[in-house]
């Protein structure tokens, strides 16, 4: 079962509101998650991520989409899994 960290849209029309969320991914896109890791708001630009939750999928090896990785990467998530990872292979 491969894992993806991808949004699940939220909200109603011309109000789009997402979850960040941790789904097979052959699973449809606001079908079953396995887990929520963080929230996204378009419309004003805030992001909120479960910093752990988020860490651990990383580690277990869940696969962001592009929009989630450049979500992860504003919010400097991507560089400090980088870091853990890098300290733990030396």
């Amino acid at each position: 079962m491969a894992v993806k960290l991808r949004l699940k849209r939220m909200g109603s029309k011309k109000k789009p509101f997402y979850r960040v969320v941790a789904a097979d991914s052959r699973a449809p896109r606001d079908g079953k998650v396995i887990d929520e890791v963080g929230t996204y708001n378009p419309l004003n630009g805030e992001v909120t991520f479960k910093e752990e939750k988020t860490l651990e999928w990383l580690k277990e090896g869940a696969i962001p989409t592009d929009t989630v990785r450049s979500l992860l990467s504003n919010e400097g998530l991507l560089k400090k899994f980088h870091e853990t990872k890098m300290k733990k292979e030396r």
